[in-house]
């Protein structure tokens, strides 16, 4: 029986992992808590064709739509005609999506023209979460390592075939071994500065990808979401574009409906051109999401986890316009993958916002994250089953105890560590961010160069915080390269000289 290691416990991890579990043994290595992932702060949905008036080919053309036909249209059409059996898994796994005498309730969100999108309420992301983590934690072919960081992958000599994983846990370095090692890491959003990604999510598994010699693919195309809560100049929290969905207006301080003149759709425009305008029209007075005029029940039955932590901050849903920001929320590029999910490195592969598939183009359909995580992470064990179908060896794990030491690092370091990463942040934001100019992302990549010269050289033994820092500056430094090498504006990819 072949083993497993799972490096992400996210969406695309826990669902490999459960599907790996019929074929050998699994282990999931998370940096933090199993449940602090991206999925955990889905709040929308996820997409499919699960209505009678729905149609595949209206879901590819929504899809191509978005990434303004940038998109891999065989693994757009790999991912929507396979997107309903898989929703259909994540509801025998216990998902319970909102539904009415046995039918999903589905509702809309911008760019796609038909209600696709299967929810539970505004916490969709975390039901699924959780599920799938009970699933795991009864399965006896998976184990968890919680607050475990994966340093580097080992490859064999020639570099050609993945081994496994370096991983620090309670300040131990050990050689993680296996058959097949699996990246599922999520996204890059800590790289900016307002994002709506949780703290973890800091380019971990594209700069291990890096170091290992991988590809990249449409880095330049991150994807900014429209709403995030603006308190005081600092974004708080996502606001679903489920609530434009469901008939939010956006106005600004005059009470104008300024999208109306700005796209067809209005309010349901797709994400990065709603993303673009709101940043647009900030700049003459605050934006807001206004909801008021919808039923007050209704408001608080579909998103009651939005109007609870927006009265922690004494907003009212209901009655209240609501400051927004954009922030950004998504990496539509990565490590680039086939359909089935292989990265070039044998043995190595990689799903999730981690990889580009091609799905989303230059611009994520909303929606159509989660789904594609499940369908590509499906997809993979057929293709494993078959290479293992003579194997009968049972196998472990093998953990080896690493050479490197564990470094600790004084205060004067981490403070040092804690101001780089908060100058990446700000560059970043504002020069490799929503709007962008080829001669500021050439000062922004010479200052992602003098920060990385500026990290400490020769230390003998490994540390996260160090790891985390040069793995954001990575990150940054292959996402402004790929930014400056489409001197035109694409989807979410907008060049403010062009």
């Amino acid at each position: 029986m072949p083993t497993f290691l799972v490096i992400g416990s996210g969406i695309a991890g826990l669902n490999f992992a459960l599907n790996a579990s019929k074929l050998g043994q699994v282990l999931i290595i998370t940096k933090k808590h199993a449940i602090d992932t991206s999925t955990n702060y889905a709040q929308g949905g996820i997409a499919g064709v699960l209505d009678k008036y729905d149609s595949f080919d209206k879901h590819i053309k929504d899809t191509l739509i978005a990434g303004s036909y940038h998109n891999d249209q065989k693994a757009v059409k790999f991912m929507v005609k396979n997107a309903p059996s898989a929703i259909k898994n994540l509801i025998n796994y216990g998902v319970k999506f909102a539904s009415h005498d046995g039918e999903l309730l589905l509702t809309r969100e911008g760019g796609h023209s038909e209600r696709r999108i299967a929810f539970v309420g505004d916490y969709t992301g975390q039901e699924i979460e959780l599920a799938l983590l009970a699933n795991v934690k009864k399965n006896k072919n998976i184990k968890i390592w919680e607050n475990c960081f994966a340093c580097e992958l080992i490859l064999n000599n020639d570099q050609k075939s993945c081994l496994g994983a370096t991983a620090i846990k309670n300040q131990k370095i050990m050689d993680l071994y296996a058959d097949y090692t699996i990246l599922a890491t999520g996204g890059c959003g800590q790289v900016y500065l307002h994002t709506t990604n949780p703290k973890i999510s800091t380019g971990d598994g594209l700069a291990m990808g890096y170091r290992a010699g991988l590809k990249f693919q449409d880095l330049e195309f991150i994807q900014f979401h429209p709403t995030a809560f603006n308190y005081w100049g600092e974004a708080k929290f996502l606001i679903s574009e489920a609530v434009r969905g469901e008939g939010a207006y956006l106005k600004n301080n005059k009470g104008e409906r300024f999208m109306l003149k700005r796209h067809k759709l209005a309010e349901l425009a797709p994400r990065d051109i709603v993303a673009i305008n709101i940043y647009e029209e900030s700049k003459k007075s605050p934006i807001y999401l206004d909801i008021t005029h919808k039923d007050p029940n209704e408001v608080k039955l579909r998103f009651p986890k939005i109007y609870d932590w927006l009265k922690d901050y004494g907003f009212d849903l209901t009655k209240d316009l609501i400051p927004i920001t954009p922030a950004a929320h998504y990496s539509c590029g990565g490590i680039k993958v086939n359909l089935k999910s292989e990265t070039g490195v044998k043995n190595l592969y990689a799903f999730g916002e981690v990889a580009c598939t091609g799905v989303h183009g230059a611009n994520r359909l909303a929606s159509n994250s989660l789904v594609e995580a499940l369908v590509f992470s499906d997809a993979i064990i057929k293709n494993l089953a078959q290479k293992n179908a003579d194997r009968t060896n049972i196998t472990k794990i093998q953990i080896k105890k690493n050479k490197s030491e564990y470094l600790k690092l004084n205060k004067k370091l981490e403070n040092k560590l804690i101001a780089m990463q908060k100058n990446l942040k700000n560059l970043m934001w504002e020069k490799v961010g929503i709007l962008r100019k080829m001669a500021e992302m050439a000062e922004a990549l010479e200052s992602i160069n003098q920060l990385k010269s500026n990290l400490p050289a020769n230390t003998k033994g490994l540390n996260e915080m160090l790891l985390e820092t040069e793995n954001l500056l990575i990150t940054a430094e292959l996402i402004t390269k790929s930014a400056m090498a489409r001197p035109i504006s694409l989807g979410g990819h907008y060049i403010k000289d062009h």
